[in-house]
């Protein structure tokens, strides 16, 4: 117990360990979930259901056809779309078929693309007609054979997807034009497969499920592996950890349902959207692009949900549109989020709008990805990342290499858990020197530990602005900058500075016009001590951001 005294923090309900060994592979608990929920509804796109049932057929389908094209055991396959119900289609196809799947984002450049593809010798894409232009540009300096090309309106009946194919060509021009004369179109690599034959290939909880390329803020993006039992394992964490909240709407026999608006191809939402609601019988909403908050209001307007995963940006983008109160919040049950730093000022105007408190957690794609969630039973937000969920240990690591004891003292944050991946792709030096000879996960990030045991990240390695040998955490003053009224986003950055090394720059999108660079400054006077108070302070229309709205610090400095 002493080892782990965060458990007293945990709800009444949540275990303090989970079995990673209850299912020999993602492939059997999906079967097992397209078993025991087939006429209920997976997943809601554009007005139209997709069932367990039917996830389970087109799978089956989609893999036999993989199974025809002579790929070997093991062989990586990559998605590239947004969120569309092809997208659980695949993966559930890839992984049937004894494949890996390779997440790709969808808005890489050609050269981000021919980078992810080549790392990870992927043999064959699917892709959404949307970017096939992109991977025009670099195919042929890819191992990439085969590709299944999707479109929009796929999974709609005949009529409805005609018509949005037609508007997403013709009328918004968002396929541009491309040449990829050996592409198969989706619906026919299903009827081929359908007509073919499925061979249940042998697959163990040691088989790779997923490379999941982490953002390479430190340089190339590196492929993290993903076995199945780090899935699993992660999948069966959050489900304890967010039963407390929805056990009682189970047992009442009401379907949990999820805004999928995260990207299926970000972890975050690839374990807590998609797997996790497959294993317990939920629904997901599925949202193609969360940054466009006037549909995605009046997407959400048609539906009763409960469960909404989300980066800060997103929860900020919305609480602050016109179109909030078209949308029935009162069901909402939880708020996660996660990705990165939820801003105190943030939490606080959605627990005012939607009754519902965001309830912060932490992980990585080396995790799997949740290592440490507040309890979802929190009736207020804490400013911490909470405590790691069950079978997870956490520790605070030195600069050489001891174990941080003290309250309140910061270090590097180490994991050890059934969720830690097997090692970045085919790269054993980077994976040495993020693995412990103990066993844990060095994740890069600075934090402390208070006296209940909950985390707070103080920031990045190598994000820490050094001001005259003085420490400077951005997540800090952003935080403090956020709540300075007419403010709506802000970042921190260090830039060099001849006379105390670094200096603090402050990057602000205004929510008021009248907001100037004096308020501001006494603002961060009267909050932050001097040192940590910005040098330059700069206005700007939007910050830099990735697709899943995490704001790109890099690219400021």
């Amino acid at each position: 117990m002493s080892e782990r005294p965060w458990l007293t923090a945990y709800p009444e309900g949540v275990p303090a360990d989970i079995d990673p060994g209850s299912y020999h592979s993602l492939v059997e608990l999906m079967e097992h979930a397209f078993k025991a929920y087939a006429p209920r509804s997976a997943y809601s796109f554009m007005g139209k259901d997709m069932s367990f049932g039917d996830v389970d057929r087109q799978s089956q389908a989609f893999a036999a056809y993989f199974q025809s094209l002579g790929l070997q055991a093991g062989d990586r396959i990559a998605i590239m779309m947004p969120n569309v119900p092809q997208y659980p289609v695949a993966v559930a196809a890839i992984l049937r078929a004894g494949f890996v799947v390779v997440n790709v984002n969808p808005l890489y450049t050609a050269r981000e693309l021919e980078h992810q593809l080549k790392d990870s010798g992927a043999k064959a894409i699917v892709i959404i007609e949307n970017f096939a232009h992109t991977l025009q540009q670099c195919i042929d300096k890819t191992a990439v054979e085969h590709v299944v090309l999707c479109a929009m309106g796929d999974e709609l009946s005949t009529l409805k997807g005609c018509l949005v194919n037609y508007v997403v060509r013709n009328v918004k021009k968002m396929v541009p034009a491309f040449d990829l004369p050996k592409a198969v179109r989706y619906k026919d690599a299903i009827r081929r497969g359908n007509s073919g034959h499925f061979k249940k290939p042998g697959i163990g909880p040691n088989d790779i499920a997923v490379l999941q390329y982490t953002g390479g803020t430190t340089g190339v993006s590196k492929g993290a592996v993903l076995l199945h039992r780090h899935i699993i394992a992660n999948t069966l964490q959050c489900e304890a950890w967010f039963n407390p909240v929805v056990t009682d709407l189970r047992n009442s026999g009401e379907q949990v349902t999820s805004v999928c608006a995260l990207p299926l191809y970000h972890i975050f939402a690839f374990t807590v959207n998609m797997m996790l609601s497959m294993h317990t019988g939920g629904k997901n909403i599925l949202i193609p692009n969360p940054r466009d908050i006037k549909a995605t209001l009046k997407e959400l307007s048609n539906h009763k949900f409960h469960s909404f995963p989300a980066v800060n940006t997103l929860f900020n983008g919305l609480a602050h549109h016109a179109d909030f109160n078209s949308v029935d919040w009162s069901h909402l049950k939880v708020s996660v989020g996660g990705g990165m730093a939820v801003q105190g000022a943030v939490a606080k105007l959605w627990l005012e709008k939607t009754g519902c408190p965001i309830v912060e957690g932490y992980g990585l794609s080396e995790t799997s990805p949740v290592v440490s969630c507040n309890p979802v039973t929190a009736k207020e937000f804490t400013g911490t990342i909470g405590v790691p969920l069950p079978s997870t240990y956490v520790k605070l690591v030195s600069d050489d290499g001891q174990t941080v004891t003290e309250v309140g003292k910061t270090g590097e944050i180490a994991v050890k858990g059934p969720q830690v991946m097997a090692g970045y792709w085919q790269r054993p030096d980077e994976t040495a020197k993020v693995m412990t000879a103990d066993g844990y996960f060095l994740t890069g990030d600075i934090g402390t530990i208070d006296e209940r045991s909950f985390i707070k990240i103080v920031d990045r390695k190598k994000d820490m602005v050094l001001v005259s040998g003085f420490n400077v955490y951005p997540n800090e003053v952003e935080e403090v900058v956020a709540m300075c009224p007419g403010v709506l986003e802000c970042a921190v950055v260090g830039v060099p500075d001849e006379k105390t090394g670094e200096a603090v720059k402050l990057v602000v999108v205004k929510k008021d016009d009248s907001l100037n660079e004096e308020t501001l400054r006494k603002f961060c006077k009267e909050n932050l001590t001097g040192y940590k108070q910005p040098r330059i302070i700069e206005f700007r229309t939007e910050l830099p951001k990735t697709p899943v709205g995490k704001i790109l610090r890099r690219e400021l400095r």
